[in-house]
């Protein structure tokens, strides 16, 4: 029986695989990068339960230690020693502790890198200053999880092929490098620097010309106004920073951004009326509006997505609860001043199931219609302390009890039609 012709060829795939292979074991690491190696593993350590050095022995190639890539020196192709190409540290494992220790100044010699990941522990000290200067083919950037202080290096600002930086969750302080935030970072896609709680300054108003889709800046300390958005932006947070202004500008003179479809502002100190383009962002599936200062009533010129997540409690927000947002899957109005009786469509759309989460407790409705059918078990409705008698089939279950036990608001506070003026909480 004749043989298929992959068998025939297959020895000679396997014989070529295996001659590529030894003739990188054979080349050896560029200098410059096995020395970086070897300042690499005295400044780090692995904690313990973590066991990612264990390849790393002069035993072996340093090309074959876990975390290593390497490949032909590019700037030298005449040359036969191989460059670190690739750069893990850690593994990344759920139940491993990670890494603890120092990053060492020589990191920015690896002028090949294209990926430097360290992953979650307990890495602590300065990023190299340097670190952009010398690794200028950086395409992805991630230091997130560990415990690096002092500031984000502006020698990252302008890398020309880097798409993805993530030093979130670290103890990083000072000024946001603006070039990370400008046009001058033409390939820069995502941008995490969310919870180091020291980083500080504004955004620049020229964000708006950057080519972000995705910006994490939330808890941290910038200040300033809200430019207006660049159209490319997918995810945006800045929540839980000391921003304020209106948001009037926030979309500019273009259309709301198409793909924009998480929106987080809460916790900051804007102000003003809500813009009515806000709901009709035509892929937002989450607008967290939450704990600011905005005030006035909801203007909705479009509803927003169906099941969409929609939380603008805890401003001063007046009027009535807007007809519109009875498509949301989630809808968080409390801790306002909204008056008026609340839609049919709304108390319809959550005794169908299709609103999961209705919270209005704390404001000044007069009314809730709710129609002649068991609450469904999924379903959570927060009415309490409103003016009005909390409806049979209201559940308590899931809603918030800071507040006390009072289920209606003292009948002298609901007295009067301007709310804005009246006592209590809001």
């Amino acid at each position: 029986m004749a043989l298929p012709p992959i068998l025939l060829i297959l020895p000679v795939l396997l014989l070529g695989s295996l001659e590529a292979w030894s003739a990188q074991q054979a080349a050896t690491l560029h200098e410059r990068d096995a020395a970086a190696l070897r300042d690499l593993r005295a400044g780090l350590r692995d904690l313990p339960g973590s066991r990612f050095f264990d390849s790393w022995d002069d035993a072996r190639s340093p090309c074959a230690y876990a975390g290593v890539v390497c490949a032909a020196d590019e700037d030298d192709r005449a040359s036969s020693a191989l460059r670190i190409s690739v750069l893990t540290l850690g593994t990344g494992l759920a139940d491993s502790p990670g890494l603890a220790g120092t990053l060492p100044a020589s990191l920015s010699s690896l002028s090949a890198l294209t990926d430097l990941v360290l992953y979650p522990g307990s890495v602590s000290g300065a990023i190299p200053a340097d670190i952009g200067s010398g690794l200028r083919r950086l395409r992805l950037l991630s230091l997130s999880g560990n415990q690096l202080t002092g500031p984000v290096p502006e020698s990252l600002a302008g890398l020309p092929d880097l798409h993805t930086l993530d030093l979130g969750n670290n103890h990083l302080e000072g000024a946001i490098p603006t070039g990370l935030l400008l046009p001058s970072s033409p390939s820069l896609k995502v941008l995490i620097l969310a919870n180091n709680a020291g980083l500080s300054g504004e955004i620049p108003a020229l964000f708006s010309s950057s080519q972000l889709f995705h910006v994490d800046l939330s808890r941290n300390a910038i200040t300033g106004t809200l430019p207006p958005l660049p159209p490319t932006i997918r995810y945006f947070s800045v929540a839980a920073n000391e921003m304020q202004g209106s948001l009037d500008g926030v979309f500019g003179d273009r259309c709301a951004p198409a793909d924009l479809a998480f929106l987080d502002l809460s916790m900051n100190n804007f102000s003003g009326s809500i813009p009515p383009d806000m709901f009709a962002l035509p892929s937002a599936s989450s607008l967290l509006l939450s704990r600011n200062n905005f005030t006035g009533p909801l203007t909705v010129r479009a509803a927003p997505l169906p099941w969409a997540v929609v939380d603008v409690s805890h401003n001063g927000i007046s009027g009535e609860v807007p007809e519109a947002l009875a498509v949301a899957g989630s809808l968080y109005v409390n801790n306002n001043r909204m008056s008026g009786e609340v839609p049919r469509a709304v108390a319809s759309s959550v005794f169908a199931g299709r609103m999961t989460t209705f919270y209005a407790q704390h404001n000044f409705l007069t009314g809730f219609p709710a129609p002649p059918l068991p609450l469904p078990d999924s379903a959570v409705l927060c009415l309490s302390y409103n003016c009005m008698e909390l409806p049979s089939a209201s559940a308590a279950d899931g809603c918030p009890t800071i507040g006390g036990p009072l289920e209606a608001r003292p009948a002298v506070q609901c007295r009067g039609a301007d709310v804005g003026n009246s006592g209590g909480d809001g």
